[in-house]
């Protein structure tokens, strides 16, 4: 399912062989348009533009904690990449010219796959767990390990820049 480029590099061993260390719970799965990899967006901007919205749900043991979320305009959800490598710590992106370590990378290929998006809040139902979305770039069934309002005070930095990276 995933080749191998030129100067990636794998870690001595897998993080996913590993004894978990800290006991992580999945909160809840992503309910998304997306059931291959081939098919789902690169990232959330190009999940936006197709316009298709997405789902949370969180289990029931969950739920309470999704009171007075309904006041935050987006949300911030950390997945668990379930389908992503684990054991690759340098990687060659299609796009760049050079290898690249995974922690100055987007990709979900990394030691610990989780997830970071910033999605609209459209609706939240706390006695079903449902959480409406404006877009997500995820496959359908992705764990979900956390959610957490979005605060543009502090979340936001309008100076941000990657070196080499042109955006706007």
């Amino acid at each position: 399912m995933f080749e191998t480029r030129d100067g990636e590099k794998l870690l001595q061993s897998d993080p996913a062989d590993m004894p978990p260390d800290g006991h992580i719970v999945f909160i809840g799965r992503i309910a998304s348009p997306w059931t291959s990899r081939e098919s789902c967006p690169k990232n959330m901007r190009a999940a936006r533009e197709t316009g298709q919205a997405a789902t949370v749900v969180i289990d029931p043991p969950y739920r309470e904690g999704l009171l007075a979320l309904e006041r935050a305009s987006h949300i911030i959800i950390l997945s668990w990449l379930h389908h992503a490598l684990r054991g690759l710590i340098v990687q060659k992106p299609r796009h760049a010219a050079e290898p690249k370590g995974v922690f100055s990378l987007r990709s979900p290929a990394r030691p610990n796959p989780i997830g970071l998006h910033v999605a609209k809040l459209t609706a939240v139902d706390i006695d079903t767990g449902r959480i409406d979305i404006d877009a997500i770039d995820v496959l359908d069934g992705t764990p979900v390990i956390d959610i957490k309002p979005y605060f543009a005070s502090t979340d936001a930095f309008a100076g941000a820049t990657i070196a080499g990276r042109d955006e706007t």
